[in-house]
């Protein structure tokens, strides 16, 4: 199994993007979350992902919110930088700019809509390689949204490519996971995506969790992390049971919507969204209420 030291481990946070009320970028929110998420213990950042509502934000905005992020983290905290598209030129583009302005690594997902095969999603991540390699690279398979599937075979052919340190394992299948554990180069960090499965996948040698939970609880997130990945199973499994209600409810609508719901209810952010995402329906509120009491969150 793999061993050895990665470029990154524990718990990142794939942080939401704050919005006021209009739905511009709320950037003292942002950078007033990236100062919690450095005092919470939160491993690492990542910022204009799923989570961040990548697919509404426009390319200035993408751009500044990375800025940002990496402006206010001053060096405390790595940024992991949501630098993935269709189009491999704007995904290039987008990492030139993650690179110049400091960010630690770079998100990259499987393009989404256009379908690519294993060969066009090779290329795809190779190019981005070739182009940014410098900032290392996290491939992120997400089939659920992306509907393309980076396959294990192709993920071993990237693990190859020079600048190509890891992927974000979003699929949820622990077997798919374990066989990227046994067969990938040892340096390869092999990251859970999915919250519900991330302490089995940590467990069985996985490097950390990028995590929509941590944005609600991210001390019991780094802890969980730390804990399953020192192998201390009671002290796991103890974190998981507080926060499994909450790796259910945050994804009982289209992730944001339940944890900007979550946010707003705690105090840490505006609940606005961006079209087509809305409001979180009063069934789900009720649901997302009882996951953050019973994680102990609410007084």
């Amino acid at each position: 199994m793999n061993t050895s030291d990665v470029f990154l481990r524990g718990s990142i946070v794939a942080l939401v993007t704050p919005f006021h009320e209009d739905g511009s970028v709320d950037y003292l929110r942002l950078r007033q979350l990236v100062d919690w998420h450095v005092a919470e213990g939160t491993d690492c950042i990542g910022v204009v992902g799923t989570t961040g509502e990548s697919p509404t934000v426009t390319v200035e905005e993408h751009c500044q919110i990375i800025q940002v992020a990496v402006e206010q983290a001053a060096g405390r905290i790595p940024v992991m930088a949501g630098c993935g598209a269709n189009s491999t030129a704007e995904a290039i583009a987008l990492a030139r700019y993650a690179l110049e302005v400091g960010a630690h690594s770079q998100l990259q997902v499987v393009p989404y809509y256009n379908k690519p095969g294993q060969e066009g999603q090779y290329r795809h991540f190779r190019a981005i390689a070739e182009a940014t390699g410098e900032l290392p690279i996290v491939l992120y398979n997400v089939p659920g949204r992306s509907v393309a599937d980076l396959q294990h075979d192709t993920v071993l052919r990237l693990a190859q490519v020079d600048g190509i340190v890891g992927i974000k394992e979003a699929t949820g299948n622990l077997e798919r996971a374990q066989w990227l554990l046994r067969e990938a180069p040892a340096d390869f960090a092999v990251f859970s995506g999915d919250d519900a499965t991330a302490i089995a996948l940590m467990l069985l040698g996985g490097h950390g969790n990028v995590s929509v939970t941590a944005n609600v609880a991210p001390r019991l997130m780094h802890q969980l992390c730390a804990a399953a990945m020192a192998g201390d199973l009671a002290t796991a499994r103890a974190v998981q049971q507080r926060l499994l209600p909450l790796h259910r409810q945050l994804f009982c609508e289209a992730n944001p919507i339940p944890v900007k719901w979550a946010m707003a209810r705690l105090g840490l952010c505006g609940p606005t969204l961006r079209l087509p995402m809305t409001e979180l329906e009063a069934d789900g509120q009720a649901r997302v209420e009882a996951a953050l009491q019973q994680a102990g969150l609410l007084g």
